[in-house]
């Protein structure tokens, strides 16, 4: 069985390139979070890629059940954003972002204030999710030294929480996975995590776990309110599997930060721009952080981009520090911070984002998809499904002393199948575009439930 779609461009130079491609010429590029020996014996090139598929070497069509890796969902190949990219690097290709500024870093950031909740005003550009993270905990800790409390650096991130893979987000990520080569790279410690047993098959929001969030007001009595920087967590934990919080749980978090005087900081690159059915988990969970991550969706992955939007307050602080005008109020950034063509991108794709509803989409194919995924419970090596807007995990029971093995095994039989499956851990991941049609779910089910029954 494979996913029928659409008509496909054809996909030009990049199969061209790709059948000229020989082993030898794979070796120079050490592919990120890959099998990169079992790759280069067996590749699996992409070529082309239009609305929900891609298109590979043979110029099969491949379904992408993960919006790419959660990015793409408004479709791939949209005309608009790649207009707006050439455009702009044909009349400013790129400017100096320290000291100097064009006009659509203003435009982007008064557009991304805009869609974030009340509150969150200011607005500072990224190259990425990782990038802004470490931006978001750089800015919260130079934030309580300029209030007075420079004693105020630690950090607290919850289990199985993904923020990326620098420094800072490796340290407040709760991956043991990927923290285990890599040392203690930032001082900072880990509240549980919310994936309970008693919470298994369960659809949208959990019941069970809220009482989880008081661990924090232990950790902050524990090391002193006065040393507490921040605590950073996604609204929905995707990377490590969908692990969605209980309801209440996220707010229990805001009281207590309150109570103490700790920034709460919402990792919103994965949640951000609708995925949830909602705008942000923020929104969702009605919630409001002090700081909010993004990155994704803010471009629908054309360009590489991420931003950091803070409070007035934190922002002020900064602003009312005093000294000479002229003076650096936050002595960080990037060379391609609010990069021309990522700005063009940025604001191309928030106009398809609003234009077309993106949000009514997710949130009205939720439910369809809700259903087709829970569908597969019964199956053999299925322990868990959990779901939460469009995004699903299948929980699968790993083979013994080899975890991970068995989603591997079924995504490269999907991949065979004409689907793109997202595996990490012992889990399959599904995110699919905003756009898919319940044809297109139906077919990435069914794939599903022929293929994980035969694997061993």
């Amino acid at each position: 069985m494979s996913i029928s779609g659409s008509s496909m461009p054809a996909a030009g130079g990049f199969k061209a390139r790709a059948n000229a491609l020989q082993a030898a010429d794979m070796d120079a590029y050490w592919m990120p979070f890959s099998g990169n020996r079992q790759f280069k014996a067996d590749p699996r090139l992409i070529v082309g890629a239009r609305d929900c598929y891609y298109i590979d070497a043979d110029g099969r069509e491949i379904f992408d059940s993960l919006s790419g890796l959660w990015c793409t969902s408004f479709g791939h190949g949209r005309h608009e954003i790649a207009d707006a990219i050439a455009a702009t690097a044909r009349e400013l290709d790129y400017a100096p972002p320290f000291q100097y500024a064009h006009p659509l870093a203003f435009e982007l950031a008064t557009r991304v204030k805009a869609l974030t909740p009340d509150g969150l005003d200011h607005v500072f550009f990224t190259n990425s999710g990782s990038e802004s993270t470490d931006t978001a905990l750089k800015i919260a800790r130079a934030y309580w030294a300029k209030r007075g409390a420079p004693e105020k650096t630690r950090l607290i991130g919850r289990a199985k929480g993904y923020h990326g893979v620098n420094v800072g987000g490796t340290g407040v990520g709760g991956i043991e996975a990927n923290r285990a080569h890599f040392g203690d790279m930032l001082v900072s410690e880990h509240l549980p995590h919310t994936l309970l047993e008693e919470n298994r098959f369960s659809r949208g929001i959990p019941e069970h776990g809220t009482e989880l969030a008081d661990v924090l007001e232990e950790r902050i009595q524990q090391h002193g309110a006065d040393h507490v920087a921040a605590v950073m967590v996604e609204p929905m934990s995707g990377s490590a599997g969908v692990i969605i919080p209980p309801a209440g749980y996220l707010k229990r978090l805001r009281e207590i930060c309150d109570r103490h005087n700790v920034l709460l900081i919402f990792d919103e690159v994965l949640t951000g721009f609708g995925r949830t059915g909602a705008a942000f988990g923020a929104q969702l969970f009605g919630v409001r952080p002090d700081i909010m991550t993004l990155a994704k969706n803010l471009t629908n992955a054309a360009v590489p981009m991420g931003a950091v939007v803070t409070s007035d307050a934190i922002y002020q602080t900064f602003m009312n520090e005093g000294g000479p005008e002229y003076q650096i109020e936050l002595l960080h950034g990037y060379t391609y911070s609010a990069h021309p063509l990522a700005c063009a991108a940025g604001l191309a794709a928030l106009d398809i984002y609003e234009r077309e509803h993106m949000v009514d989409k997710a949130a009205a194919l939720a439910p369809y998809f809700e259903e087709q995924v829970h569908r597969l419970r019964g199956l053999r090596h299925i322990v868990d499904i959990r779901n939460l807007g469009l995004a699903a995990a299948l929980q699968i029971e790993h083979a013994d002393g080899q975890p991970g093995l068995r989603p591997y095994k079924i995504a490269m039989e999907a991949w065979k199948r004409g689907l793109y499956v997202r595996f990490g851990g012992d889990t399959i991941q599904l995110g699919p575009p905003f756009i898919a049609e319940r044809a297109q779910i139906d077919d990435v089910c069914n794939i599903l439930e022929d293929i994980i029954p035969t694997i061993d």
